[in-house]
C-alpha cells in the first residue's frame, strides 16, 4: 500500500511553507492533521465560529480523502479554554450527532496562532459508519 498525501484546493500555501499535509490515507485509514478555525477570511474571534470553522474544514479533508465526519473513529480537540469543552460539544453535534468516534480533549496553554482558540485532529476508516 502507498501512501496518498490529501491537500484539498486552498491548502496548498500550508503544505509548502510549513511542510505538512492535510491528511495521509493508507488503504481505507486516513490520518487528518490539525483542522483549526481558519476561513477564507482569516480567524473569527468567537470560539464557536472557530470550532465550526475547524469541524467544517475537518469534513472537507475527510472528503477529500474519500470519508466522512461519520468515518471518523477518534479524534483528539485541543481547546486553549478547557471551560469551552462543553460549548465545543453541543457544536460538534451539529456535525456528529450519533455514534460519537472515540475522542479526547485537552487543555494547552496556545496553538500555532495565539489567535485560534480549538484544533481538531481525527482518525478514519473508510466504509466504516454505523
Amino acid at each position: 500500500m502507498s501512501q496518498i498525501l490529501v491537500n484539498p484546493p486552498g491548502t496548498e500555501a500550508t503544505y509548502e511553507a510549513f511542510k505538512f499535509s492535510q491528511a495521509v490515507k493508507v488503504g481505507e485509514m486516513v490520518w487528518v492533521s490539525g483542522q483549526v478555525g481558519v476561513g477564507a477570511e482569516g480567524v473569527p474571534e468567537e470560539f464557536s465560529d472557530q470550532a465550526r470553522l475547524a469541524l467544517q474544514n475537518l469534513k472537507n479533508v475527510l472528503e477529500h480523502a474519500g470519508s466522512c465526519l461519520e468515518d471518523v473513529v477518534e479524534t483528539v480537540v485541543y481547546l486553549t479554554d478547557i471551560k469551552t469543552s462543553r460549548e465545543f460539544s453541543a457544536i460538534r453535534d451539529e456535525f456528529i450527532s450519533a455514534n460519537y468516534p472515540a475522542s479526547t480533549v485537552v487543555g494547552v496553554t496556545g496553538l500555532v496562532l495565539s489567535s485560534l482558540k480549538v484544533e481538531i485532529r481525527a482518525t478514519a476508516v473508510i466504509g466504516s459508519a454505523l
